[in-house]
């Protein structure tokens, strides 16, 4: 150790050894990346290419399972693929069937007898939007300077994860400081015999080579509601099987109108029903045998389509998490508040995660927020109460905050107050369309001010009135600043600045005039 250096200690220069200096520089661990994503939807791309934004060394695996019937997609994840994207499009074309009739009455020459999509062709122009956003989103990754695996991952320890890079090769391992698990979920299927032989889920109706025709949609989740009414707006004949209440989780009184809506326009409910098998009869239709389980009575039905959409499970299982000391809950990744699983290095984000609102924008700022931490200094954590949300039915439902079970079960009946209305959109007139379940309320604090704990909306484009008023309801919105806002005439939305009534007062909630 004769040869020496100088260093720079900050009130002066001491010296140390070469010896001692590579053994310094060699006992820091070498890591391959800076981050390794494991999962190419929203919230590991999110994370991904803020990272890089913040100069880290970032690389990203994602690979698709195909379904049981064989259907597959590129990267983006749910929401690209089977999911929001495809899930809107589906519903703006069912709803501009229902405009061609309206149109008539609007005094357009429309010729709107025997009107039918072309199924083939709309699923063909869907795909098409879905494959030039795949493009996209591998280009933007590339610009960006994050590499991109088509391959699935899997630990090897806390901090090194394998990967085959063509199927057959020999497997490849690079390791990281840190590891984001962004793999989401995939639905799930039954336990019963043909499910997985002959039923389909959301993964495969968005890209299904022939029309659904008569179709079980068993599930009642948002999933399972909007499915079946873009299938009924699309002119074909779904019934949705419920096993217990429909939209659990949401506002009963809401949940229980939006039933309603859909049973008005002709969808068929087979309530506290679950199925007991599948089969395919000679002529190709689906048997199905399902069980009653409040009358305990057996029945059957014939359908073209079987569409599960009985809930999600995270895709834990190919992970190998045990190696790298994750702890899980329910086939979802148990995290704390700064989205840290049990591995402190490790992370977890989106759908996958035990507890957290399954959404695309929780997912993706989760995300950014995440990586900026890691890499940027931020302290910023996700907020994850008051999260908008939008059921995608004909009249569809929005809300943000409290229900108003959970605002009395949180605050008690004595504390808060429930202010609502039913109304009638102009645009409805003309063509005679129902208003019977056009309906909005506020669920408020009774003292004071009356802060708005929660805000519920059914009508059209639901979401788009509901975005502005969740910023509203985060800053601390209350009920006298709302009554106090001069409404835009004639929307839908200034109905929430008109909410006079409370169900406590027992008054008639149905407006009289739209103008006064």
């Amino acid at each position: 150790e004769s040869k020496m250096l100088l260093r720079n200690s900050g009130s002066g220069c001491t010296r140390i050894s070469v010896l001692r200096l590579c053994r310094l520089v060699s006992s820091k661990p070498h890591y391959d990346y800076d981050l390794v994503v494991l999962g190419g939807g929203s919230a590991g791309l999110a994370c991904a290419k803020e990272a890089v934004d913040s100069g880290a060394r970032v690389i990203c695996f994602d690979y698709v399972k195909p379904t049981p019937v064989g259907t597959k997609w590129g990267l983006g994840g749910t929401c690209v693929n089977v999911g929001c994207i495809p899930k809107k499009l589906m519903h703006q074309a069912s709803l501009l069937g229902e405009a061609v009739h309206e149109a008539v009455a609007y005094g357009w020459n429309v010729n709107d007898k025997n009107i039918r999509p072309d199924w083939c062709k709309l699923v063909r122009s869907v795909q098409n939007h879905i494959k030039s956003v795949n493009w996209v989103t591998r280009v933007d990754l590339r610009d960006k300077k994050v590499e991109y695996v088509n391959s699935m991952a899997a630990f090897v320890d806390g901090h090194t994860v394998e990967y085959a890079p063509k199927p057959g090769q020999s497997k490849r391992r690079v390791c990281a400081k840190y590891v984001v698990v962004a793999v989401g979920g995939r639905p799930r299927y039954p336990s019963i015999p043909g499910a997985t032989e002959f039923g389909i889920t959301s993964d495969d109706i968005f890209s299904y080579d022939r029309e659904p025709g008569r179709t079980l949609v068993v599930g009642a989740g948002y999933v399972g509601l909007e499915c079946a009414c873009f299938l009924k707006g699309l002119g074909y004949d779904p019934t949705v099987m419920v096993r217990s209440i429909v939209l659990r989780g949401f506002d009963r009184q809401m949940s229980e109108l939006l039933a309603a809506m859909m049973g008005e326009r002709g969808i068929s409910f087979l309530e506290t029903t679950i199925p007991t098998s599948v089969e395919r009869q000679s002529d190709g239709r689906l048997l199905v045998r399902y069980q009653n389980t409040t009358k305990q009575t057996d029945g059957s039905d014939v359908f073209d389509t079987v569409l599960w959409a009985i809930g999600r499970r995270g895709l834990i299982e190919d992970l190998n998490l045990e190696a790298a000391g994750v702890k899980t809950q329910n086939d979802k990744i148990v995290v704390n508040g700064c989205e840290a699983t049990s591995a402190p290095h490790i992370f977890a984000v989106g759908d996958i995660v035990y507890g957290r609102p399954e959404l695309t924008p929780v997912a993706i700022l989760a995300g950014r927020l995440l990586a900026r931490r890691l890499f940027a200094g931020s302290s910023q954590l996700m907020d994850y109460a008051d999260v908008a949300t939008t059921v995608f039915t004909p009249l569809e439902y929005a809300c943000v905050g409290m229900s108003e079970e959970e605002a009395i079960q949180k605050r008690g009946a004595d504390n808060i107050e429930v202010f609502h209305g039913y109304y009638k959109p102009t645009e409805f007139f003309i063509p005679q369309k129902s208003v019977r379940h056009c309906y909005l309320k506020a669920v408020t604090e009774m003292a004071g001010d009356q802060r708005v704990l929660g805000l519920h909306y059914i009508g059209p484009v639901a979401g788009e009135v509901i975005q502005g008023f969740a910023a509203a309801l985060k800053s601390g919105l209350t009920i006298k600043t709302l009554l106090n806002t001069v409404g835009i005439h004639p929307t839908t939305a200034e109905e929430f600045t008109r909410l006079s009534i409370t169900k406590r007062s027992g008054r008639d909630p149905t407006p009289a005039s739209c103008c006064s």
